[in-house]
C-alpha cells in the first residue's frame, strides 16, 4: 500500500515532494540525492527534481517506500 501525498495545485515537482517526504531540506540537497538513489516515477527511472507528479502518479522512494499523489 502507498502512502498518499494530498496537493492542492496541479502538480508537485519531484524534489518538492523529496521535501515533503523529510528525505532532503533543499533543492540542492534533492539534485544530490537524485544522483545517487534511483527514483521512480509510475515504474520508470526518473532523476530530473523538476518532473511534475501529478494525481495518481506513484513514487518509488529510497527510505519511504511508495507515495501515490492525489489533488485535492
Amino acid at each position: 500500500m502507498a502512502n498518499i501525498v494530498t496537493i492542492d495545485s496541479d502538480y508537485v515537482t519531484l524534489g518538492q515532494l523529496l521535501q515533503m517526504l523529510d528525505v532532503v531540506e533543499s533543492g540542492g540537497m534533492a539534485k544530490a540525492f537524485l544522483s545517487e538513489h534511483p527514483i521512480y516515477v509510475n515504474g520508470e527511472q526518473d532523476n530530473r527534481r523538476g518532473r511534475k507528479l501529478r494525481n495518481g502518479d506513484v513514487i518509488l522512494v529510497p527510505g519511504k517506500g511508495k507515495v501515490k499523489i492525489e489533488q485535492s
